[in-house]
């Protein structure tokens, strides 16, 4: 396969001595040269040609990267953009849990708006990216998911398991909005 900077013409020794090399108009361009040979003259205007087409291939390779990189932004932007809203909802939904648990489980009508209330919040956690990361008693404790803290040891358990659950975590997309707050068991194994 020919190589796509060489295009036949310029090495061809017959084809030089056929064209003419204006001395007169290379002068002009850059009054500071000195005169060259003809074939020196060429070899320089290919030297050039060369170097102008390697700076717009440079060129065409940027323009593309910026282009990757706009539209990698936009999508970030659009997925993590309301990051700040949902931690500052985060109380909200910590409030809601916390009053009913603290209610237990009359049916009274305030407990059944509550609920609704947290229910709807989920949902628009949900359509926004926003999940709930509810670790279950006795699951394992993931660093990448839960934060210790505190470390007791429990009888029944095995060092690692969480033991209680303080706080639910959340994700955003695929980013850790909070991790969860948990209890791990220290029991040594036996």
């Amino acid at each position: 396969m020919a190589d796509p900077k060489d295009d036949g013409f310029l090495d061809d020794p017959e084809m030089l001595e056929d064209e003419e090399f204006d001395l007169d108009a290379a002068m002009e361009e850059d009054p500071d040269a000195t005169p060259k040979s003809g074939r020196a003259a060429m070899d320089a205007i290919i030297a050039e040609r060369d170097e102008m087409r390697d700076r717009l291939m440079r060129s065409l390779a940027e323009a593309e990267n910026v282009r990757k990189r706009a539209a990698r932004e936009r999508i970030e932007g659009e997925q993590f953009g309301g990051s700040k809203l949902a931690r500052d909802m985060l109380p909200v939904y910590d409030n809601l849990r916390r009053a009913l648990d603290a209610a237990g489980e009359e049916s009274d009508g305030v407990i059944e708006g509550v609920k609704l209330t947290l229910k709807e919040i989920l949902n628009v956690f949900n359509k926004h990216g926003v999940t709930l990361i509810a670790p279950e008693l006795g699951d394992k404790f993931d660093p990448q998911v839960h934060q210790a803290m505190f470390e007791a040891p429990l009888p029944g358990t095995k060092a690692g398991e969480i033991i209680q659950v303080a706080a639910e975590g959340f994700m955003l997309h695929d980013r850790l909005l909070r991790p969860a707050q948990v209890g791990v068991s220290s029991t040594p194994a036996s």
